[in-house]
């Protein structure tokens, strides 16, 4: 992270957890940051405690369901910066059980958000990317999507198919306009986790 300074970057998920550590701190190593998330207040709040740490941030609503909350968001970056350098699609939600306990409504929505979400974000990004000559996609995965365990079978299926789309677009990109990097952080202690009701489940994501 030390060659960020200058860099503009767009962030989904940016109201808490590894969306907010990655704002925060990509703010203080130098880079503008445009923050996203459904939670208006709580956006508001860290860009203003990032702008008072003598940070250039944006933040715009963002539900990453809605394609044109997307358009908005990196159209935010383009129009007060200049430019977008890196989407980093972080955006995320857990809803843990077996399959047998048919939550099709969770199923709907892991899917909207965590796989759709990216797909919306690489549809806004893209084509701002490849009139810059550059850009690069950045997106949070899971360990999960390595080593499936009960439970999580349809969270785990969306990070895979996240991997996928990302590795299709890496393999696509041979012009070297576009980057990829797919990150998958294990269990962090984030609001993704804490809203698992289910003790047991809870405890069973945490276990390496």
């Amino acid at each position: 992270m030390n060659n960020v300074e200058g860099k503009v970057v767009a962030i989904t998920g940016a109201s808490s957890g590894i969306g907010e550590a990655t704002a925060r701190l990509l703010a203080e190593r130098g880079a503008s940051v445009v923050l996203g998330a459904r939670r208006v207040e709580r956006l508001d709040d860290i860009a203003r405690e990032i702008r008072a740490n003598g940070g250039d941030v944006v933040s715009r609503p963002t539900d990453v369901t809605r394609r044109e909350d997307l358009e908005r968001l990196v159209g935010a970056a383009t129009e007060r910066f200049g430019s977008l350098d890196v989407l980093v699609g972080n955006a995320g939600i857990s809803k843990i059980g077996p399959v047998a306990d048919l939550d099709a409504d969770g199923w709907s929505a892991m899917i909207d958000v965590n796989l759709r979400g990216v797909l919306h974000g690489i549809a806004a990004a893209l084509p701002v990317f490849r009139r810059q000559g550059r850009g690069h996609f950045v997106t949070t995965v899971s360990t999960a999507g390595l080593k499936i365990v009960p439970t999580m079978a349809v969270y785990a299926a969306t990070k895979n198919a996240v991997r996928t789309v990302m590795e299709g677009l890496r393999q696509e990109s041979t012009d070297g306009v576009i980057r990829t990097t797919s990150v998958s952080p294990g269990f962090v202690d984030t609001e993704l986790d804490s809203s698992i009701d289910d003790t047991a489940l809870r405890d069973q994501s945490e276990a390496p």
